[in-house]
């Protein structure tokens, strides 16, 4: 991780936080559980929450290698979801009609394929969940940078969006940035973005490395790429890009890096980052997720979409 992140330092105009060593995490999630962790001291502040008493049940994916579970790095998320009333439990058997049965919303994040290769999700999986949302369940498909876009892009496929698999990084601030801050018109129009009320309205939202999704017809952009965005495949070609080497990309400008859509009864969010669901620590570099600008209320309101507290 060291050495990356030094190589960026170097390049001048390369600007990275957390991101880079999120990548380095992908690429390798045994080291990294030494250099990021949940923040075990989060504590969430929410002053009018959706539910009392008996919320919907949030079931999160543990049944596929995922990186983020609810005792690891993706316990804020389950906090934060729990102070609003839901009711959070794990999910660690196959997706199937049966298991999919009394869940209200479907979290999957950041899936991996298994280590003997094989896809993340069988076709019977893919199938199962496509027919609960069309039945009326909501699904929270989030699915980080390289390698986690490949493992998700069959299920993601099966709603219309495509996964660009890679790194999103545009050029703000006088730098190129894989954390990407949306604001103005870079946040697209949707109940999500507006909240309740005008004390729940999104401005802005933080990334923390992630990949580009595409747009399918019906759905809405959540949070809008610029123009100047690009899309590398692999984690060789950032090295490359810090050294001031030319890197063959793709141009993403007008893709996402979140979407919302309505397929038959059921409500889907797709996310291409992840950091931003949770709050992490990473050593060096400090706090990431959900504490930065308005990453919760963002959450909470793609819940609220979800379980349908929004129209």
């Amino acid at each position: 991780m060291s050495c990356v992140i030094q190589a960026l330092r170097r390049a001048g105009r390369i600007k990275w936080l957390a991101g880079i060593t999120l990548a380095v995490a992908a690429a390798a999630p045994i080291a990294a559980k030494e250099v990021q962790h949940a923040d075990a001291r989060f504590t969430p502040r929410i002053a009018h929450p959706a539910y009392v008493s008996d919320g919907p049940v949030v079931a999160v994916d543990e049944a596929h290698h995922n990186f983020h579970t609810l005792e690891g790095k993706f316990d804020p998320f389950g906090k934060l979801a729990a102070a609003d009333g839901y009711r959070v439990r794990p999910s660690a058997v196959p997706f199937s009609a049966q298991s999919l049965t009394g869940v209200n919303l479907l979290v999957i994040a950041n899936a991996r394929v298994p280590d003997q290769g094989g896809e993340a999700f069988t076709p019977q999986e893919i199938a199962a969940v496509r027919q609960w949302v069309e039945d009326g369940g909501s699904l929270l498909l989030i699915a980080d940078h390289a390698p986690f876009g490949t493992a998700a892009r069959p299920l993601a496929e099966a709603f219309g969006v495509d996964m660009g698999t890679g790194f999103a990084i545009v050029r703000q601030g006088g730098a190129i940035t894989a954390n990407i801050e949306y604001r103005g018109s870079e946040l697209g129009v949707h109940p999500i973005l507006a909240g309740r009320d005008s004390s729940e309205r999104v401005e802005e939202v933080k990334t923390f490395t992630g990949q580009s999704l595409g747009i399918p017809a019906g759905a809405t952009g959540l949070l809008l790429l610029p123009p100047n965005a690009l899309g590398v495949l692999s984690l060789d070609d950032l090295h490359r890009f810090a050294d001031g080497a030319a890197v063959q990309g793709m141009r993403i400008g007008g893709r996402a890096q979140a979407v919302a859509l309505t397929v038959g009864r059921g409500r889907v969010v797709v996310a291409g980052e992840a950091a931003m669901f949770t709050e992490q620590i990473i050593p060096d570099l400090g706090r990431v997720g959900l504490t930065v600008d308005d990453d919760q209320q963002f959450v909470l309101n793609i819940l609220h979409w979800l379980s349908r507290t929004l129209p």
